[in-house]
């Protein structure tokens, strides 16, 4: 997986009239009409006006073109981030129904987890290219690079996680094997493999999060500071809803609860997080970022109030309602993966994103700077 956060070299034109106009000669709309215009006026110490006779310089960016490269991630990447999530919360789930005595919970969270991060596994090599790149990457340990503690993270968690996978499926084994020394071991590590993979899957969940924001995308980079969260709650969600849709209703009870506490710290999140984003959620809110993004907050919003609802309902219909409410946690989750992903993708593409935010951050500087020190 290529980290763009090496391609955020700026590409902007020199301050001439024309660096603020697109190939076709129209002003971009977000520069403030007026910007670079000659005959301007100002007032001398006398009072006089006097004619300008250099123009203001405004930057905008190349002929309109990206001021950073976009990632060349695809579609591999926000589902290996959705399913990693999934995979993270689905053990955790499983530490706490082994503790309490839940068999069919556990079983049904330890086969999730593992199956989950194989797939995400697969997803970020198929995006790398060939295995021998992610082979690679644990050549070294940077503490200070995502990308290289989330590999990490990966080699620590999933073989953890995929033995405790397979302790819950020895009875699919030959009988030889299943009866013997080879299942025995098997099933003997499963507890232990479980609880060690809870133990790691926090960052497991979190990491994805901080990977994207530690790179020069405008929107992800704007979101640096409440993404973790986001992406916690997501998996949270996710987990849960896939524990409602296997587990029986006397033992969906902890499922029910992690889904709805991840589905609400979610929503509340991403809120606030879209309102103090400014400009840089206007990706979020448009095009295709926008749909998912919605069909997310739908999703998990309705697979919360219905998981709630479930314990309400007697017999059959509350067990499913429960398990569509469950997918629907799922789906929520998947979409919100998805539209962060996009959204960042096309904040790249749009040079506004870059120029406009860089400004007002100057300009904030600027204003802090000519304050007096008393003021300050």
């Amino acid at each position: 997986m290529t980290d763009p956060s090496a391609n955020g070299a700026a590409t902007s034109g020199s301050p001439t009239p024309n660096a603020s106009r697109s190939p076709g000669g129209a002003r971009p709309d977000w520069v403030t009409p007026g910007e670079g215009r000659r005959g301007g006026r100002r007032r001398s110490g006398r009072g006089r006006a006097e004619r300008e006779m250099v123009p203001e310089a405004h930057f905008t960016s190349y002929y309109g073109r990206p001021v950073v490269k976009a990632s060349p991630w695809e579609a591999d990447i926000p589902a290996y981030l959705f399913l990693g999530g999934l995979a993270a919360g689905s053990s955790l789930l499983g530490a706490g129904a082994t503790a309490t005595g839940r068999e069919t919970l556990r079983r049904s969270t330890h086969i999730t987890a593992a199956g989950a991060i194989g797939l995400s596994l697969a997803a970020l090599v198929h995006d790398l290219g060939r295995p021998m790149r992610f082979i690679n990457m644990l050549r070294v340990a940077k503490p200070t690079s995502p990308m290289s503690v989330g590999t990490w993270l990966l080699v620590g968690y999933g073989p953890l996680a995929m033995l405790a996978g397979a302790g819950e499926l020895t009875g699919l084994l030959p009988t030889g094997l299943r009866d013997g020394w080879v299942g025995g071991l098997v099933r003997a590590l499963r507890t232990p493999a479980g609880l060690g993979a809870a133990t790691i899957a926090p960052g497991v969940a979190a990491y994805t999060a901080v990977l994207l924001t530690d790179t020069a995308t405008p929107t992800w980079f704007g979101a640096r500071h409440y993404l973790p969260f986001v992406f916690v709650g997501s998996a949270a969600a996710a987990s849960g809803g896939m524990g409602l849709i296997w587990a029986p209703t006397d033992e969906a009870g902890p499922a029910l609860r992690l889904g709805a506490a991840g589905a609400i710290s979610e929503l509340a999140v991403a809120t606030v997080m879209e309102k103090r984003m400014g400009l840089l959620a206007e990706p979020l809110e448009q095009g295709k970022p926008g749909r998912l993004m919605k069909l997310a907050r739908t999703f998990t919003a309705s697979g919360a109030a219905g998981a709630i609802a479930s314990r309400r309902v007697p017999g059959v219909a509350g067990r499913v309602l429960a398990a569509v409410s469950g997918a629907s946690l799922v789906a929520g989750s998947a979409c919100l993966r998805f539209g962060i992903f996009e959204a960042g993708q096309a904040s790249a593409h749009d040079p506004k994103y870059t120029v406009v935010p860089q400004r007002e951050r100057l300009n904030t500087k600027l204003a802090a700077a000519e304050r007096p020190a008393a003021q300050r």
